[in-house]
């Protein structure tokens, strides 16, 4: 067994670790980044956020063809070439993996494509294919492992009939009746884009809502959408038990306690949520224990209870998403660098991208009321949003939540199309620590949507040019 050292190994080159890498080299730190893939990119951009917003891109376009019909545009029925999008999808995400590869390079950072697992708390074996094994001492470590799909008795995924998301994404086929087991954002997504390829898609749920934790007027929105969409959305919604005949899967669903009729489906989603990777890691050679939930506890710098070694990503807490996880990664390379800095955002922006999206960043009402947070609310629908109602879609809404003292802006949620892009802003507001008056005196362009955010705000004190709204009486001075 050969052995190598570096300053910082970092395990895992998704968004998290490969940007912690990038940051960390950048500061004059000599590192080596692991990963079983070819090329830096992790579960992201190979089998997750990219190849999954490409689909959808292509399934945005069949359903804009076919919401023309309102416009008096009428496009022929689409002709689906299922190989050459898989390709276009491949392309995509070869052409991003790639690109970061070279930046790799550029950096002169050390990839060594192989599986790590801590022999000791400065020691790493990295296990190559072919069962090659070498030892690599380090000074530093930063976890960047990601997660991976949550399973459900009894449908353990086997790639042909039972999918997990990474199968769904591989775009083998589009079958005749899909059931998707899982009403989050990726059953949701998944679902949109075989439903406008042409699956007959049937969604279950467990619990009594869509998206679970997401504010329901925001869902609610979505909903309506999802159900002229697809065959069929079933809430408080198990799978009893599964058949495998020659004509499909024969499921019996239990829907509030009481069994449904059996049906058959071609394929089944299972998407029920993911879970932090720490398997085969060896941490058990360390003094670091993952917690109840799978994640491993860090403090504000990104440490472990090993102090040289970070934690970063999926593996080390909610939210799961790949850009908080890229912001971790370089609080955790310049705190190996020396810097004096901690992970401390007020607003992680989250996106769902289906049709139409669904955006918060901050504390969304739901958290509001669960924490017992004295607050208020400001909304403005955009029926009254002048560019709503150039794209004929005037289903959207925007609402702030606003700190009933200070007025500052605590948290903010759209749902509508291109919420994705507008949160951005939102997510600076809250940054900034501004208040409603800021964002309402901040003139934006129009017509956009983007003036929804800025009529919200300004709804709060009853201005709003769009939205009558009686004002509220002015603040008393104290004394």
């Amino acid at each position: 067994m050969t052995e190598k050292s570096t300053e910082l190994a970092v395990i895992g080159a998704g968004p998290g670790g490969y940007a912690a890498a990038f940051m960390a080299a950048d500061l004059g730190i000599a590192v080596t980044l692991i990963d079983p893939h070819k090329n830096p990119g992790g579960t992201c951009l190979y089998t997750g956020c990219i190849p999954s917003k490409a689909l959808l891109h292509a399934a945005h376009l069949i359903t804009a063809a076919r919401q023309a019909t309102a416009l008096g545009i009428e496009f022929a029925k689409p002709r689906l070439d299922i190989a050459k999008l898989r390709n276009w999808k491949d392309d995509v995400v070869t052409q991003l993996t790639s690109g970061i590869g070279q930046l790799v390079t550029r950096r002169k950072i050390h990839y060594i494509q192989a599986r790590a697992g801590f022999l000791d708390n400065n020691t790493l074996s990295l296990r190559r294919e072919g069962n090659e094994t070498e030892r690599l001492s380090f000074k530093h470590a930063i976890i960047a492992t990601g997660s991976r799909p949550a399973t459900v008795a009894p449908l353990a995924p086997e790639g042909r009939r039972i999918l997990q998301s990474a199968d769904a994404l591989a775009l083998a086929e589009v079958p005749k009746k899909l059931l998707v087991v899982g009403g989050g954002y990726i059953g949701l997504e998944l679902g949109t884009v075989y439903a406008e390829l042409g699956a007959q898609v049937t969604v279950v749920e467990m619990v009594p809502q869509l998206m679970p934790g997401i504010d329901r007027d925001l869902v609610n929105v979505l909903r309506k959408r999802l159900e002229a969409l697809f065959e069929g959305i079933m809430t408080e919604t198990t799978v009893k038990s599964l058949k495998t005949q020659k004509n499909g899967l024969r499921v019996s669903l239990q829907r509030q306690g009481q069994t449904v009729q059996a049906r058959i489906f071609d394929k089944i989603l299972v998407a029920v949520g993911r879970r932090p990777d720490v398997s085969d890691l060896g941490l058990e050679h360390t003094r670091i224990r993952a917690d109840e939930g799978g994640f491993i506890p860090v403090d504000a710098q990104r440490r472990t209870s090993e102090a040289h070694i970070f934690a970063i990503g999926d593996v080390a807490g909610q939210p799961m998403l790949a850009h908080k996880a890229a912001h971790e990664g370089k609080i955790a390379a310049e705190v190996i660098a020396g810097r004096r800095v901690e992970y401390a955002p007020l607003a992680i922006p989250a996106v769902v991208f289906t049709d139409p999206e669904i955006a918060w960043a901050g504390i969304t009402e739901t958290e509001a009321k669960q924490q017992g947070m004295a607050y208020k609310v400001s909304r403005f629908a955009w029926a009254a949003s002048g560019r709503a109602k150039t794209l004929n879609r005037n289903d959207g809404l925007t609402k702030l939540i606003v700190d009933p003292d200070s007025e500052r802006i605590l948290g903010v949620a759209m749902v509508g199309p291109g919420a994705g892009e507008l949160i951005g802003e939102a997510a600076l507001a809250i940054e900034m620590n501004a208040n409603v008056e800021d964002l309402a005196q901040t003139v934006h362009a129009h017509p956009t949507l983007s003036e929804t955010l800025k009529e919200a705000a300004e709804a709060f004190h009853g201005t709003a040019t769009h939205l009558y709204r009686p004002k509220r009486p002015p603040k008393r001075e104290k004394g």
